[in-house]
């Protein structure tokens, strides 16, 4: 029975639980995301500032940490099962060139204008992922294997480059924020790098180069998996206890146990250190092979969200930035209010909905989103001949 069911997997076009990992990871995602557009205390301090921050909040922002890096991985698995079914190296290499050159363009001129406001350019997620699959349009060329030892290399090394910075390398210092450190864009384009490539680059060749692992039947499959999930988690424990390496926010221990733990899981996202990537990817990696047997509602609802997760993306960041515009007119604050308020950092008590009222939205969007991602996924599916479609 294993062996049949491992070779019709190797005959499906699409992997379920992939879709629905990824589903899961579009979720989470609007839950930061609204917390961003209606929890005030976004504008007033970091959630992962431990001085200013409280357990519910931290740990909201914690397991939306998952996301970005699960979501590029999968990128790079679905690019090898992309181009495995093609056969056809040079298509392949065509298609993520153009795909990357798409999601950076998203993200440039409709994504950024909800982060940074008309006229700014805030490079994120779209811009992270669009970045790797452009290196993998190169790296496709070669074995997987090779990827995978280039994207280890990118991952374990990428935090020896922490010493260096933007101020000390002159003009070519805002070129070097594209790669390793936030900060202000080149040739004086108004906005900023919120997600520096290179470290993203490593995590989307990682997904590819561990590729043919989802070819094989699923038992083993699994077993490898879970395995490297387990290690990762055990080797992020190691490094962090000690402070050996992998993370530019040492860990400090504190006086009681739950700001222990806190500043323990307080890694760095922005540039994702090896520790954040560690713990995030070990973890994706232990979930993924209880999608396989995820049935019924929750099944269905995380794979329609998988199968759509551009379209989605989209939606929800204008259906909440839109919510949130419309609740602070509703009392009574201009655009130039808001602008003022995420200028100082100190919007007033009654500004926004709370933590509590951001889970509330949360769960309206992505309620109200699930029928018009429905109705897509299946426009994708039946509709094979609109070859753009694979675009979105």
């Amino acid at each position: 029975m294993r062996a049949a069911a491992g070779k019709e997997r190797l005959d499906d076009p699409r992997l379920p639980e992939i879709d629905c990992l990824r589903g899961l990871v579009m979720v989470l995602m609007t839950l930061d995301h609204m917390r961003d557009f209606f929890d005030a205390d976004a504008l007033r301090f970091s959630p992962t500032d431990l001085d200013r921050t409280y357990p519910f909040l931290f740990f909201t922002r914690f397991i939306t940490h998952f996301c970005a890096p699960t979501f590029a991985v999968l990128a790079g698995v679905g690019a090898y099962l992309y181009g495995a079914r093609r056969r056809d190296p040079r298509a392949l290499s065509l298609f993520l060139a153009t795909r990357g050159v798409w999601l950076i363009l998203l993200d440039a001129f409709v994504v950024s204008p909800v982060w940074g406001g008309p006229g700014r350019v805030a490079l994120g997620t779209l811009w992270a992922i669009g970045c790797g699959l452009l290196s993998l349009s190169v790296l496709s060329l070669a074995p997987p294997r090779l990827v995978l030892a280039v994207a280890a290399a990118i991952i374990f090394g990428h935090n020896l480059l922490d010493g260096i910075h933007a101020a000390d390398l002159g003009a070519f210092g805002p070129w070097w924020r594209l790669l390793h450190e936030p900060g202000a864009l080149p040739l004086g384009v108004p906005g900023g790098v919120l997600y520096p490539a290179l470290p993203w680059i490593g995590v989307v060749a990682l997904g590819y180069g561990l590729g043919p692992l989802f070819q094989q039947p699923t038992q083993k499959r699994d077993f490898v998996i879970r395995a490297a999930g387990l290690g990762a988690l055990a080797l992020f424990a190691l490094l962090r206890a000690a402070n050996l390496y992998g993370d530019p926010r040492p860990f400090v221990p504190r006086p009681d146990a739950v700001t222990a733990a806190l500043s323990f899981l307080n890694v760095t996202k922005y540039p994702p250190s090896l520790l954040y990537l560690l713990v995030t990817l070990g973890g994706a990696a232990l979930v993924l092979p209880a999608f396989e047997r995820l049935r019924g509602a929750a099944g269905r609802i995380l794979n329609v969200f998988g199968r759509t997760p551009l379209f989605f993306y989209i939606l929800h960041l204008y259906v909440g930035i839109a919510g949130a515009a419309a609740l602070a007119a509703l009392r009574g604050y201009s655009i130039e209010n808001i602008g003022a308020f995420v200028k100082s950092g100190a919007p007033p008590a009654d500004f926004g909905l709370g933590l509590a009222g951001a889970y509330a939205i949360w769960v309206l969007v992505v309620a109200g989103l699930y029928p018009l991602c429905s109705w897509f996924a299946e426009v994708k599916k039946r509709r094979t001949d609109l070859w753009w479609l694979s675009y979105l």
